[in-house]
């Protein structure tokens, strides 16, 4: 049964492909202008230094001044602790790849790998503030005062995975650190390896998006979810494709107002991340012995979080 449904669903892409090849077009065009504009300058960096930060096992050292705060907190080692911050710099999917990367140099056990994927995987400052602040809001106090949302957004989401009896950072034993020449060598293979794949990723979502949008089946979703709940046309079409895709999402927002319901859609869709957030988030642990159950019910719980406090609290900066 789900062979015939994935060939279903192949031939019809591939029919879609032929017939509007036009939609296609433009919308991997706009995919790969994300890609070299955004996606790679922001990412490429931190994955570069997350991975060479493994392979020092630098972790182990910013672990110990981070435990007695991690483990009280989030109920996870200081190694783990560092997860946070490497996600909230860096950006989404690199708080998954740091924390995969962590799991096979040893540093971490796989129940803390799996809970810390719940919360430390986030979106980064450079997009918060530079492309939706700057760019949807057209001011950098907006993206400075979401950002701050979403940071606290993740941390009470971690207070939702808190366990305790965790383990030691002195009890892991992990490989002895590579030299440096080598370990920036791997560092920048493996980084170069994740940027295309979120590329990959990103031009996909985009593509699916832009094929919906094409025969006018998203155009009569929007119109439908629209007439149901009430909401203004552009905002359900934002809402509705950062479901799917952040980038396109959120470009999607281009035109709303700076009022609390729009800065709660902001905040809402950076939390969540959009489907293609959680397939990159797959991709990053697919072969470590990691779970992603986590992932969608903590992306779900900070998006929640992150629109509530954005909408409460958007006095602040309206």
């Amino acid at each position: 049964m789900r062979g015939r449904l994935a060939v279903g669903v192949s031939l019809c892409a591939m029919a879609a492909l032929i017939f509007a090849s036009e939609a296609v077009l433009s919308s991997c065009r706009r995919a790969l202008s994300i890609c070299c504009e955004l996606i790679i300058p922001s990412l490429f960096p931190f994955f570069l230094l997350s991975i060479l930060m493994n392979r020092l096992k630098v972790p182990l050292y910013l672990g110990k001044l981070l435990a007695p705060f991690s483990r009280l907190a989030f109920g996870v080692s200081g190694s783990g602790g560092t997860a946070l911050m490497m996600g909230l710099c860096g950006g989404y999917p690199l708080g998954a790849a740091y924390i995969a990367d962590m799991r096979k140099a040893g540093l971490i056990e796989a129940d803390e790998a799996e809970r810390l994927l719940a919360f430390c995987n986030n979106s980064g400052p450079a997009f918060i503030i530079g492309a939706i602040g700057t760019g949807i809001f057209r001011s950098s106090a907006v993206g400075l005062y979401l950002y701050g949302v979403h940071i606290a957004s993740a941390m009470i989401t971690g207070l939702f995975f808190r366990r305790s009896g965790v383990e030691s950072d002195k009890e892991l034993t992990p490989p002895t650190a590579l030299p440096f020449a080598q370990a920036f060598t791997e560092a920048i293979k493996d980084a170069v390896i994740s940027v295309l794949n979120v590329c990959g990723y990103v031009v996909c979502f985009t593509v699916l998006v832009g094929l919906l949008d094409a025969d006018g089946f998203f155009s009569l979703i929007v119109g439908r979810f629209s007439q149901l709940s009430g909401g203004e046309l552009h905002w359900v079409r934002a809402f509705l494709t950062g479901i799917l895709e952040l980038g396109s999402g959120t470009g999607q927002m281009q035109g709303l107002k700076l009022l609390p319901i729009n800065l709660a859609l902001a905040a809402f869709l950076v939390g969540w991340g959009g489907l293609s957030v959680h397939f990159q988030t797959m991709a990053q642990i697919a072969d470590t012995d990691i779970k992603g159950s986590y992932h969608f019910a903590g992306r779900l719980i900070c998006a929640s979080i992150a629109a509530l406090l954005a909408y409460f609290c958007a006095g602040i900066i309206t």
